[in-house]
């Protein structure tokens, strides 16, 4: 005689898929409050009934009991003592009612929630609804086991088949704590703040001024730079530029001095320039230089580049980037890492793109080198960096955001495990009636990962032939003015996005 096995994923398109590669596509479905998918096979060496199913996210919320509910007579300090209690997240999806009708009669339990804190959160609720309507078996022998994976792909589904764990206690503990955290303050401060300013701001456009722990710190970086922006004052500067009989469209010169804030010095410093009459160059080197890959892609990285170069807002990407791992298109888009664990299997990805339409010559050509495995980047542990799973081509996606997120995962993948672009870099040095300027140009011998990447490359060009000791005549002398200005919001993306993970990641 057989067990019978409850599988629980974390959305019904995901249970469909998890349940298809399990049971090659032998499966009857069936619709309850959710769907659920049955097929036969084996497990723990038996023979065995699967039945598949799903949640749709939490099973439960977190909330105060009625009595806190007034605002007029509870003081917003005493939701810091006050009790929490948890109701049915979704009570018109009856999925509690759904969970323990499906436990009845079931032997093991294997969960299949997201492998983050929040999946294994929901791992412990879907316990809650199901563990005491499950066959008891004998003291010491394992019920309830995890499913660990990163992406939706049978290679992927099958080995965490093979490898359950137990689930984790202690992460789902902590998702607890944050929840009660992000009800007590945001709840004791949203009703804080909107007293204390409806209070002192009669025309206030807004009943309820809410707050919350991550999103009101971000806005403060905003705020602070906007009146940052506001306050700034322009300051006047000039640059000594000369112009040369030749090479002036090949050759870009930068002042050694950079700027001077004084218009008579300016005057003066390019009177000594033009007196010399021409410019005599006092060195020219060469050396190789090397512009670095890329490290693996992570989530802040991913919705940077989608906000700043892709014109996809944060939400709306992070929305696209799940639907395309739920459809089995990407790896899982909530990771911290950047760099890939020894385990990662970075020939077999490299493997589904070679057939690719526009990169699959691109990936031949890296399996016919011999992949090395990228060195740096962070390993927090969580899940791979984000990757493709498998080829897709813009009608395939529907065009649009999805097509220009993979596209852009896909291509960071493939740079990631290329070679540094190198490049021979040439700097002139040539001074003139007591000023410095110099000349740099660049030549790409090896472009590396910017083949695929082809937006970072090398903008520069090379310098015209030039010796030591040459003098080039100089036609005109500008002082050119100029104002300072200030960074706007977007200019200093990498050090705002650092900040933000930080936080992110102590929060």
């Amino acid at each position: 005689m057989g067990v019978n096995v409850l599988m629980v994923a974390e959305k019904p398109s995901l249970a469909l898929s998890i349940a298809q590669f399990l049971s090659h596509n032998q499966l009857h479905s069936r619709r309850g409050a959710l769907e659920v998918h049955e097929f036969s096979g084996s497990f723990l060496g038996q023979q065995a009934h699967f039945k598949m199913t799903s949640v749709i996210g939490h099973v439960y919320n977190l909330d105060f009991p009625a009595a806190y509910n007034s605002w007029d007579r509870v003081d917003p300090l005493e939701l810091f003592d006050a009790q929490t209690v948890k109701g049915e997240a979704n009570p018109k999806a009856h999925v509690c009612r759904h969970l323990q009708q499906e436990a009845r009669g079931c032997d093991y339990l294997v969960l299949w929630l997201d492998c983050d804190r929040e999946g294994e959160n929901i791992c412990f609720e879907v316990m809650d609804n199901t563990m005491q309507y499950m066959h008891r078996l004998p003291p010491g022998q394992q019920q309830v086991f995890r499913a660990r994976f990163s992406a939706i792909s049978a290679p992927e589904v099958l080995a965490a088949m093979r490898n359950l764990v137990s689930p984790n206690k202690a992460e789902a503990l902590a998702v607890d704590a944050r929840q009660e955290l992000d009800l007590k303050v945001g709840v004791a401060f949203t009703r804080f703040q909107t007293r204390f300013f409806q209070g002192r701001y009669g025309n206030l456009d807004a009943a309820v001024v809410s707050y919350g722990p991550c999103q009101t710190p971000t806005l403060g970086f905003c705020v602070e730079r906007h009146q940052a922006i506001v306050a700034f004052q322009p300051e006047p500067f000039w640059v000594v530029k000369p112009l040369l009989t030749k090479f002036t469209d090949h050759m870009a010169l930068e002042w050694a001095r950079s700027r001077v804030f004084d218009s008579d010095v300016g005057a003066v410093l390019a009177s000594s320039v033009r007196e010399a009459g021409a410019l005599r160059v006092s060195s020219v080197t060469t050396k190789e230089d090397r512009k670095g890959r890329p490290h693996g892609l992570n989530t802040v990285e991913l919705l940077k580049v989608a906000s700043s170069a892709l014109n996809i807002g944060p939400a709306q990407a992070m929305a696209v980037a799940e639907r395309l791992y739920t459809s089995g298109y990407l790896s899982y888009p909530r990771t911290e890492s950047s760099a890939y664990p020894p385990n990662f299997d970075i020939q077999g990805t490299l493997s589904s793109q070679v057939r690719h339409p526009i990169w699959g010559e691109y990936a031949g050509s890296l399996l016919q080198q011999g992949v090395s495995r990228p060195k740096g980047g962070v390993d927090v542990g969580d899940h791979p960096p984000i990757t493709p799973v498998r080829a897709a081509t813009a009608e395939e996606l529907g065009g649009g955001d999805a097509w220009l997120i993979y596209e852009f995962v896909a291509r960071h993948f493939l740079a990631s495990i290329s070679g540094d672009c190198v490049l021979q870099k040439t700097k002139a040095v040539m001074v003139a009636g007591g000023e410095t300027f110099t000349a740099t140009g660049s030549v790409v011998l090896r472009p590396g990962f910017t083949a695929i990447m082809p937006w970072k490359a090398s903008q520069a060009a090379p310098l015209p032939p030039l010796k030591e000791g040459e003098v080039l005549q100089i036609k005109s002398v500008e002082l050119t003015p100029g104002k300072t200005s200030v960074s706007r919001f977007d200019v200093d993306d990498e050090s705002c996005g650092s900040l933000l993970e930080q936080r992110c990641r102590i929060y």
